[in-house]
């Protein structure tokens, strides 16, 4: 029988004795909404992967705050899409001290990559990133590799087997849950992807014009006719002679709707458009931006752009 004094004593020498390791859930960093969301899925309710992009953002020309720099130091994972995407990012992810690491998405085995007008990519990242703080107004032309690669759900389901992966080899005492979740998601996004498809193939052969070009994934993965885009680059207004142009294919080509953009002023749409019958779709979202952050936004995304869409160019 033990006394008191024997349960002292052993209460003693047990807090002398070294406690089990516990694991960590790994501290996970992600670029863009879609990004963070697809995280989001495969880690579940161990750990909630933060967002560099805020809501409204630009995720082409953002500006980390200070608190996000060190953040990201503090990270034991980065997810991004990559330079092309994100390039105020590449110089801060080359920065990157101790124990964290970075992973590009758009490298990663198995993911379709295409250039600018769906022409097939060669070669890795091919655009150079030395002008990140060029004077506002200066064109960054839409040419080479397209990074707006989760647009295709083909892609999402790679990414979530990666993320996943990456997250058990960093967190083995979780890994099961991990790759579990990854797998859920996936299907999740499958039968998304199924549905999607049987909504917009009436729609196959109506053209239409966006406000930039960050649709090709989407409209190559769905068969959709994208005819063109009013903006020539990321952060520039487009030209006379080019909305010029644009309005003269209007008619010639049969366009059936413009959609601007989620973020940007419709001011230049609504130019085009002016005196033309063509209809004004709703303001496209690709990056999430301007929804919820959080698991269900990559779904909320590729949803969103198909009821634009549908609504819009539907017979």
């Amino acid at each position: 029988m033990k006394t008191p004094a024997n349960r002292s004593a052993l209460a003693a020498l047990l807090l002398l004795l070294p406690l089990p390791a516990l694991a960590e859930v790994p501290t996970v960093v992600t670029d863009i909404p879609p990004v963070q969301s697809l995280a989001a899925m495969v880690m579940g309710d161990l750990g909630a992967p933060s967002v560099l992009l805020e809501q409204g953002g630009n995720a082409h020309s953002y500006q980390l705050k200070p608190s996000q720099a060190a953040a990201l130091q503090d990270a034991d994972l980065v997810l991004w899409v990559g330079p092309e995407m994100t390039p105020w990012l590449d110089r801060a992810i080359d920065g990157l001290q101790g124990r964290g690491t970075a992973v590009t998405l758009l490298d990663a085995p198995g993911t379709w990559v295409q250039d600018f007008g769906g022409r097939p990519h060669v070669g890795g990242h091919d655009h150079e990133h030395e002008d990140h703080d060029a004077a506002e107004g200066d064109e960054h032309h839409h040419e080479g590799l397209d990074p707006h690669a989760w647009l295709a759900p083909v892609n999402a389901e790679t990414w979530l087997t990666l993320i996943g992966s990456e997250l058990a080899r960093r967190d083995p005492e979780h890994a099961a849950t991990y790759i579990a979740n990854a797998a859920q998601a996936r299907m999740r996004i499958a039968m998304l992807d199924a549905k999607l498809m049987a909504d917009l193939a009436p729609l196959k052969g109506r053209p239409f014009v966006t406000f930039h070009d960050a649709y090709g994934y989407f409209t190559a993965h769905y068969g959709l006719s994208a005819a063109g885009a009013v903006s020539m680059g990321d952060a520039a207004d487009p030209g006379a002679a080019h909305l010029a142009e644009l309005r003269g294919g209007l008619a010639a080509q049969s366009i059936v709707c413009a959609f601007p953009e989620a973020n940007h002023d419709p001011k230049q749409i609504d130019i085009l458009l002016e005196g033309t019958g063509v209809k004004r779709g709703a303001p496209l979202d690709p990056e999430g931006s301007s929804l919820t952050y959080g698991p269900a936004l990559y779904e909320d995304v590729l949803a969103g752009l198909a009821r634009a869409m549908h609504d819009c160019l539907a017979p």
